[in-house]
């Protein structure tokens, strides 16, 4: 999974964010617990500040690719840690949906990975640029979808011992 940029200078400005700090909530736990890997970015921290606590507490050890970049792809360290991860498909949440995030999944899917976007843990100043940005997505066969959603394909089942856990935090969401 791909966490963009949720930073202390731009989640004040995003519209919904307290759902959408729920939602990524959600899927960061849910990734530790079942051991879906994490990367992490910041903008230009410097500038916009390091990644809210609501996100970076959620990890034992918290540690984010700084970009200037609006692509996450237009970082050499990116794709080093991406390439390390080995990984065919990629599930993006954060700030901002029209910008950083539609760019990433844009090229990312350019370079032959399979790109979710969990719309409800992603988000934008103004609620009709982030629709704008789903629907380029959507244009660029990328799949939007829910948090909720992304949660149970990485389970593909019940029973499990990460479901159980899993299931207990998908009903607090």
């Amino acid at each position: 999974m791909i966490a963009v940029d949720f930073q202390e200078k731009l989640m004040p400005h995003i519209t919904g964010r307290e759902q959408i700090l729920q939602k990524a909530s959600l899927l960061i736990r849910s990734a530790g617990i079942l051991g879906v890997p994490i990367l992490f970015t910041e903008h230009y921290s410097k500038g916009l500040g390091p990644t809210v606590a609501p996100v970076s507490g959620l990890v034992a050890e918290f540690s984010a690719v700084e970009k200037t970049c609006f692509s996450c792809t237009g970082e050499p360290e990116f794709i080093h840690r991406f390439d390390l991860l080995k990984r065919t498909q990629a599930v993006i949440i954060g700030v901002e949906t029209h910008i950083c995030i539609a760019q990433t999944a844009v090229e990312l899917v350019g370079l032959g990975i399979s790109v979710f976007v969990a719309a409800d843990a992603s988000g934008s100043r103004r609620q009709a640029d982030a629709e704008l940005g789903l629907r380029r997505m959507e244009a660029a066969g990328i799949a939007v979808t829910g948090a909720e959603a992304v949660v149970y394909e990485w389970l593909r089942r019940a029973g499990t011992e990460g479901f159980k856990k899993v299931a207990a935090m998908v009903k607090e969401s």
